[in-house]
């Protein structure tokens, strides 16, 4: 009977044991679950577009307003030395400009020291063979070095086309596609490298009438910098209601991307990327915002920023675009016919009525094609 009872309890407490055991691993199993659940980061959430936001490139190509780069015989003349308003308040007519007529220097800050006509990257639009190349070394005042970061300004003036300016009730957008070159072949310096932006009048929160410049930027991060492990690029935005830049999508691969810009009847400015030369679409958004808290009344160019260390010699970065167009979302009763200005038509003009004393940066009505901040 003693041997009975024996062999139970060693059969009971070896089915204790196992069943501790078993419990022990489930256990371990669970906390392995949710460690696992816990080190995973959840997927990044998406931005939700308000609902005036629209695609760039939805409505109608202004062709004319636009270029491929595909003509041989496209040219820019420099016609240096070039202008340099935003440090030394001087504009050097007559300005370079395209055999087209449509590409400009810009007024406040000068032309690139290159601009010319190139073969088209690897993985560009289907079909291209031309693209427009810019990069620049001496972009502060001629003759001087700053050893400051400086840039100069390449100007897409569409409205010497349409005889004026897109009101933002035509609602008007604008897309474009860059070349980011290899990171080796970048200036190397952390900091603004390209800009893709629009020329606009917007009005201010005391109801007046102000120059404002929204867009997006491509930041460098070098490898070079303190807390950089490795060369990537950065989208960053401009800008939110306060007029501060917004930091957006990192880029770790050089190649293709597609950016684009759209103005909304209700002055918004919408934002839009995306890697490759597909057209962008809903699933490409960003942001939106009123930059400086304006709201848009006209866009009335587009145009393109290269920056570098201004210290007589660092190159920028070398920047191609492609199939940079201008679109328009006509109003109701309107055709894409009605957005140009006919002989001796009155249009409105949108004069800057902002009192410099309140301005955040220098600007004027007068002067050589503009100026730009």
């Amino acid at each position: 009977m003693r041997r009975y009872f024996a062999i139970a309890g060693s059969l009971a407490l070896a089915l204790l044991v196992a069943q501790s055991v078993v419990a022990q691993e489930s256990d371990a199993e669970a906390e392995a679950l949710v460690a696992e659940e816990v080190e995973t980061p959840p997927e990044p959430q998406r931005p939700v577009a308000p609902p005036t936001a629209f695609v760039p490139g939805n409505g109608e190509w202004l062709e004319n307003c636009s270029d491929d780069f595909e003509n041989e015989g496209w040219g820019y003349s420099l016609r240096l030395p070039k202008s340099s308003f935003e440090q030394d308040d001087r504009q050097r007519g007559p300005g370079g400009i395209s055999k087209n007529g449509l590409w400009h220097e810009g007024a406040k800050r000068g032309t690139p020291d290159v601009v010319k006509r190139i073969a088209t990257p690897p993985g560009g639009i289907d079909g291209s063979v031309g693209a427009l190349l810019f990069q620049t070394k001496n972009s502060g005042m001629p003759g001087r070095i700053t050893n400051e970061q400086m840039q100069d300004d390449l100007l897409l003036k569409f409205d010497r086309k349409l005889g004026r300016s897109i009101p933002v009730k035509w609602q008007p957008s604008c897309t474009v596609r860059v070349y980011l070159p290899e990171f080796d072949k970048w200036e190397n310096r952390t900091g603004a490298s390209f800009g893709m932006r629009a020329d606009c009048r917007g009005r201010t929160p005391k109801g007046e009438t102000d120059a404002y410049w929204p867009g997006m930027f491509l930041l460098f991060r070098s490898e070079t910098s303190r807390k950089i492990d490795q060369d990537y690029a950065q989208i960053s935005i401009r800008s939110n209601r306060r007029g501060q830049d917004i930091r957006s999508l990192s880029i770790a691969e050089p190649g293709w991307w597609t950016m684009g810009l759209s103005f909304s009847a209700d002055g918004m400015v919408h934002y839009y990327a995306s890697p490759g030369v597909d057209d962008l679409t809903e699933d490409d958004y960003l942001a939106s915002n009123y930059p400086y808290s304006y709201r848009c009344l006209c866009m009335r160019n587009f145009f393109f920023n290269v920056a570098n260390m201004d210290n007589g010699r660092s190159w920028s970065t070398p920047w191609v675009i492609d199939d940079p167009k201008i679109f328009v979302r006509p109003p109701a009763g309107q055709t894409v016919a009605g957005i140009y200005r006919k002989k001796g038509q009155r249009v409105p003009t949108f004069p800057i009525t902002k009192p410099q004393k309140d301005e955040h940066g220098k600007y004027s009505n007068r002067g050589f094609m503009g100026l730009f901040r």
